[in-house]
């Protein structure tokens, strides 16, 4: 059964809002946005806005999902990971690490492509950009069994 999880891309004036997860970490060392697994009946709008608030400091308003990422990590048929992908323009609260890691804001057109996942470069250019808006899409992600190639990927946009 795959692990649901959301994550959330906090856009102000420009630019993104990234964590890069501490070592050990799920993802350690890679930039990302804030997010994480989604408890027992916990809903994904629930879910983004608790986990964005123990991350950064900040309560997050009005989060819009956009779609998910189904992500397989080695040659399973079944998804080992769903990732509701929301954004959020407008929050509230003062920006403070957590233990999941640093946090730092970059410009939309600056991205650490290179050190976030290899599947980012794939769907989140679209989703910045306004291409998706209004079309829920579904990322299918297959990376090799330790996370750090993609092997192939399908968008599907609604």
């Amino acid at each position: 059964m795959a692990i649901e999880a959301t994550v959330c891309l906090i856009r102000r004036d420009g630019q993104l809002l990234l964590q890069e997860k501490a070592k050990g970490l799920f993802g350690g060392g890679k930039w990302d946005g804030p997010g994480g697994k989604m408890m027992p009946r916990e809903s994904a709008a629930q879910c983004i806005v608790r986990e964005v608030a123990e991350e950064t400091g900040l309560t997050v308003l009005e989060p819009v999902l956009h779609g998910s990422l189904v992500v397989f990590f080695g040659p399973g048929k079944e998804p080992d990971w769903i990732v509701h992908v929301f954004s959020a323009s407008r929050f509230t609260g003062e920006l403070h690490p957590s233990l999941e890691g640093h946090l730092r804001w970059f410009a939309e057109g600056q991205l650490p492509y290179d050190r976030m996942w290899p599947s980012d470069r794939f769907w989140l250019p679209q989703m910045l950009d306004g291409s998706l808006d209004g079309k829920p899409f579904e990322a299918r992600l297959w990376f090799d069994e330790a996370g750090e190639v993609l092997l192939h990927q399908r968008l599907v946009i609604s």
